[in-house]
């Protein structure tokens, strides 16, 4: 079943407030996710992107092509799905302004709960927007390309950070603007020995995957695996090779755990795993990364994770481990060592 933003940003063809594109247009589309309804008679050549490995396997899955960063220009419409960050959405919006032909249909939709609404005033302020059509408890906006002004503003608003004063990410990453604090907590409580060939199971933009490597001189491997794209390239950036003799060179490996399988062993695994896919907590996918974890390691391998104090990963540690105990806790994570 279609999320109710994918609806909304249909509706506005099947409410015949814009007509339907011509047979055979060529359309990007923008945070593409899976089971979007397309109306009856939107025969148009389809080009999705989605940096998220889970949505982009099923859609890829569905026949669609797809790839996790946009390319190609020249394109008759753009559909943009926004999303919960203001500054990501802000980012499509100008990668459909520069990448549609000259005054091709811009199209854009999302949750009122996510802020759409804050979202259609900044893009009006920018550009004379043509029409919105609210339905399905969101809204959706249009206008017609005219120059790349805007683009070049909504880029100039959301330039990429360097936390830390060496970090680089983005707006839509997790925790982009700051080094996350339970990822911190962890870091300051692994061993002292940590070292053999290590993974980061969920690493983001690559925080703990740059601590392990600069602070552990043992390690003869450093995998980093992670579903977004995006906080993956940027991790490119944030976790390089140590120009010292015999350094060990950092594998990047975009993918998603819960579905693909990981084909290498490990001596240990660090991971901040995420709990949520939307605002309510989602503790199965927390557990379902502690599994995969577990099939990752070596016996006797070790898992060092952190987690929010409220979430009931010990049952799952222990099924999944044959020893597991807390290292550390504060007012709002806690910190596990698991032995395989």
């Amino acid at each position: 079943m279609a999320a109710e933003p994918l609806k909304t940003l249909f509706h506005p063809f099947e409410a015949e407030a814009l007509p339907l594109p011509n047979t055979g247009a060529e359309i990007l589309f923008l945070g593409a996710e899976p089971s979007f309804p397309l109306p009856e008679g939107f025969d148009v050549k389809l080009s999705l992107v989605q940096g998220f490995r889970p949505h982009f396997r099923a859609l890829q899955a569905s026949g669609y092509t797809i790839t996790p960063r946009a390319e190609g220009s020249g394109y008759d419409l753009a559909l943009v799905l926004a999303g919960r960050h203001r500054g990501q959405n802000e980012l499509r919006i100008a990668e459909a302004i520069d990448r549609v032909a000259p005054g091709g249909l811009i199209l854009v939709a999302g949750s009122k709960e996510d802020g759409i609404d804050s979202l259609r005033k900044r893009i009006t302020k920018l550009v004379p927007l043509e029409g919105h059509l609210p339905k399905h408890h969101g809204v959706a906006f249009w206008f017609h390309q005219a120059g790349a002004q805007a683009a070049a503003a909504l880029r100039a608003a959301n330039t990429g950070l360097l936390v830390d004063g060496r970090y680089h990410t983005a707006p839509g990453m997790f925790s982009f603007d700051r080094v996350d604090a339970g990822s911190k907590l962890l870091a300051a409580n692994l061993p002292k020995d940590l070292g053999g060939n290590v993974a980061d199971f969920c690493a983001g933009w690559g925080y703990l995957a740059a601590e392990v490597l600069s602070r552990f001189s043992g390690l003869s491997g450093l995998d980093l695996y992670e579903a977004d794209f995006e906080a993956l390239e940027a991790a490119r950036l944030n976790v390089p090779k140590l120009d010292i003799r015999d350094a060990v060179e950092p594998r990047f490996i975009w993918t998603d755990l819960l579905k693909e399988a990981v084909e290498r062993r490990y001596d240990a695994i660090v991971m901040n795993p995420p709990f949520h896919s939307g605002r309510a907590a989602e503790p199965d996918i927390g557990a379902g990364m502690i599994r995969a974890a577990a099939k990752a390691l070596k016996p006797g391998g070790r898992l060092y994770m952190v987690a929010n104090r409220q979430l009931p990963y010990e049952p799952v540690l222990a099924s999944a481990f044959s020893s597991h105990a807390e290292l550390a806790r504060d007012g709002m994570f806690k910190v596990f060592s698991a032995r395989r």
